[in-house]
């Protein structure tokens, strides 16, 4: 089934008659879907659709109704959105957001609530530590732990001082605590870019300025595009390596930049070419029905659905009025992750494998290789901040 077949369908859902929307499950999905950045909501949106279009529009054999809505990165229409999802429309779950900004104003209006909110992506600090609660998920990463997993490869590549930078929020915050955390050598400056930011003229003159050993930058979406293609055109690629964490080397990224990737070590928890069956079903499958190659986050998208799917088959559907049940069944998290190993720790965040990837050139297109295990079952710095 191609995109638009998949798009018309779900559309058709959305306008069910009023006896079919009683009988199905709604879910909220605030996500970004505009901008610089609006690739990463439309992955694990298409992700997360892909998992309800394989069980024929339903999830765990639930029938499900997703309402979609773009925040626009901006905290006030994530607020507005939710507000409206949870009062109007009643949603019994809340996922999709992406960004950090966006989730501490989402996450507590949903909680509070007495809804779901599960995570595909964005894993702000302080819900994995002191403001944790027993209904909130992130079916992805904490976000410091991304991180960590390239202070660790960096270490290991055998650098000794790095120059790093990140946008001034909560991710970006957490990016580099993540990244300083792992890492044994010794940091030369620290600079936070405004988010969204396209020029980095500055920050490249401080990097040129300051000649650090390496690199380590996490500037999501169009930042990172625009981001890189400058790097290159200064001519510090082949000066100053980098090392980088997913976001920082998606697919969507290495296209847009080409050849000036070639050879950047990076870190994810999943990439296409790990070798478990429901990780060469679900790139088969996205390729197919979206004529494109899925990124990380249009695997996120997907596991949370399958992680939402398995939870609503141990309840028979229930979620808002079995909040022990469902909550055990996510914990449980019972489904083929297709990143490979994956629990919850007490927090109800990931434990699970990172690994290291490079590069390279295949058949003309630059793709990651994943190349071994950075850390494996690794966990959050955070749980033993949270009380449950």
């Amino acid at each position: 089934m191609k995109l638009k077949t998949l798009l018309a369908a779900t559309a058709l859902s959305a306008l069910a008659t009023a006896g079919m929307a009683q009988d199905a499950l709604k879910i909220g999905m605030i996500t970004t879907l505009s901008g610089p950045a609006g690739y990463l909501g439309t992955d694990v949106r298409d992700g997360f659709l892909l998992a309800i279009e394989e069980e024929g529009g339903t999830l765990g054999g639930v029938p499900v109704e997703v309402i979609v809505e773009d925040d626009g990165l901006k905290p006030e229409n994530g607020r507005a959105i939710a507000e409206r999802f949870l009062e109007r429309d009643e949603v019994e779950i809340m996922t999709g957001v992406i960004f950090s900004n966006i989730a501490p104003v989402v996450a507590p209006l949903t909680l509070r609530a007495g809804r779901f909110y599960i995570s595909p992506n964005s894993g702000p600090s302080q819900f994995a530590g002191k403001a944790c609660h027993e209904n909130y998920f992130v079916a992805s990463w904490q976000n410091d732990t991304l991180h960590e997993s390239a202070g660790i490869a960096a270490s290991n590549l055998g650098y000794n001082n790095a120059y790093i930078l990140a946008p001034n929020y909560q991710a970006g915050k957490d990016a580099l605590a993540g990244f300083k955390r792992f890492f044994t050598g010794d940091i030369v400056e620290e600079t936070y870019t405004q988010l969204g930011q396209t020029d980095y003229a500055a920050e490249i003159a401080k990097i040129r300025a300051a000649k650090p050993e390496m690199v380590f930058q996490f500037l999501p979406g169009g930042m990172g595009i625009n981001f890189m293609k400058q790097y290159d055109q200064a001519g510090l690629r082949d000066e100053i390596p980098l090392v980088l964490a997913a976001p920082s080397a998606d697919i969507n990224i290495l296209r847009a930049v080409g050849a000036s990737m070639l050879g950047v070590q990076n870190t994810s928890h999943w990439n296409h070419d790990l070798d478990n069956a429901a990780n060469v079903a679900f790139v088969a499958s996205f390729e197919e029905t979206y004529d494109r190659a899925p990124t990380v986050y249009a695997s996120q998208g997907y596991d949370t659905a399958r992680l939402i799917a398995s939870a609503l088959r141990a309840t028979g559907g229930a979620v808002t009025a079995d909040m022990d049940g469902f909550r055990a069944a996510l914990k449980a998290a019972d489904f083929e992750a297709v990143r490979g190993p994956f629990a919850f720790n007490s927090n109800n965040h990931p434990v699970q494998n990172w690994y290291s990837r490079e590069v390279v050139e295949i058949d003309g297109e630059f793709r990651n290789r994943t190349t071994g295990i950075i850390v494996e079952n690794h966990a959050d710095a955070y749980v033993g901040e949270c009380s449950m």
